[in-house]
């Protein structure tokens, strides 16, 4: 191909991007190395994946912010809890390894909760993001016009060494359920998940199934599904793959690009309105008028303190542009897939 023709078709891709904001803006996403590998017989020489975790533009491509590691939970196959492995936080991405000591699947999430609040001092809105902890301390009680939303986030991915293990509900928030094993993604043949909110199906919700790899293949390729009555969706793989699914509840008006997976909450600090944060390594990078990405970890240092993080990727602390869609409880939820070709 000649140089025109591959500018041609880099400017074509960039163009479908821009079109489709909603699909790709912000994402915040574990990607492990491998979603199936052999179980290991050596005890010496166990099994293990990378896993990449960060926050970006281009959808399982690091260019934009680290994801904080501070919430990392990983299930082995009986429930047990273990710990990452050689955690490392760059500023474009994050990454850990996880060690599959026993056959089974393993459930790799960062789990996440914040508190959002706005109220009236005089005649100016104040807003305050953080945690349950520091909305005690930062926020008067019987402040006038209080509003408080509380929002919980879960982005996870899951692996599997050797045979799939069962996998049960984690019961708290939104989540998507497989009701096939993870190992069985494959184009051509549909999955089925159940969408659960604290373990009890949500009929008619929309999920977004983006596929990585755009750069490549010159096409966006996301679609919108919605759950039936059940709870239950079904997916029509296009490509081979990591997939990204990703919804909220309640849903997140359409104009707002902003769902894609839930950020962290985080330590909130005294910020003037509308300063904005400074991006440090998984920190939120800064947007005009104090408003952060939809990322992993806490907001920069504002004028007067740290920042924290709220549920939906704006920047924490206290100040900030005024939340658009204040709800008393939203859940959050992304999943990596890998579908296989064939």
């Amino acid at each position: 191909m000649s140089v025109m023709k591959r500018l041609m078709a880099t400017t074509a891709v960039l163009g479908l991007l821009a079109a489709a904001p909603a699909a790709m803006a912000h994402s915040q996403w574990l990607l492990p190395s491998a979603t199936q590998v052999e179980a290991s017989t050596n005890p010496e020489r166990p099994t293990y994946v990378t896993v990449d975790a960060a926050t970006s533009n281009g959808l399982f491509y690091a260019d934009h912010n680290a994801m904080r590691l501070t919430n990392i939970v990983i299930s082995a196959p009986d429930g047990s809890l273990i710990q990452p492995e050689s955690p490392s936080t760059g500023k474009l991405r994050s990454t850990f390894d996880v060690k599959l000591a026993t056959p089974g699947t393993y459930r790799i999430a960062s789990v996440n909760a914040s508190v959002v609040a706005t109220y009236k001092v005089g005649e100016e809105t104040k807003v305050f993001r953080g945690t349950e902890e520091t909305l005690k301390t930062d926020v008067p009680a019987n402040a006038a016009e209080l509003k408080i939303s509380r929002n919980f986030g879960r982005v996870e991915t899951f692996v599997t060494a050797g045979k799939p293990s069962e996998i049960k509900p984690v019961g708290k928030g939104l989540e998507l359920f497989p009701l096939q094993p993870t190992t069985d993604f494959v184009v051509g043949e549909k999955a089925k998940f159940r969408v659960l909110l604290d373990g009890k199906p949500v009929p008619n919700l929309k999920v977004k199934v983006t596929p990585g790899g755009v750069r490549f293949r010159g096409e966006l390729g996301d679609q919108t599904v919605t759950a039936d009555a059940e709870g239950t969706i079904a997916i029509d793989w296009k490509f081979g793959g990591a997939y990204y699914l990703n919804t909220s509840y309640p849903p997140r008006p359409e104009a707002d690009d902003d769902d894609h997976g839930p950020a962290a909450g985080g330590q909130g600090g005294q910020r003037p309105q509308g300063q904005q944060g400074q991006a440090q390594g998984g920190e939120g990078a800064p947007r005009p008028q104090g408003q952060g990405q939809a990322g992993q970890g806490a907001g920069g240092p504002g004028a007067q303190g740290q920042g924290g993080q709220g549920m939906g990727g704006r920047q924490g602390g206290m100040g900030g542009g005024i939340p658009r869609d204040m709800v008393p409880l939203r859940s959050s939820y992304a999943l990596t897939v890998e579908v296989l070709p064939y």
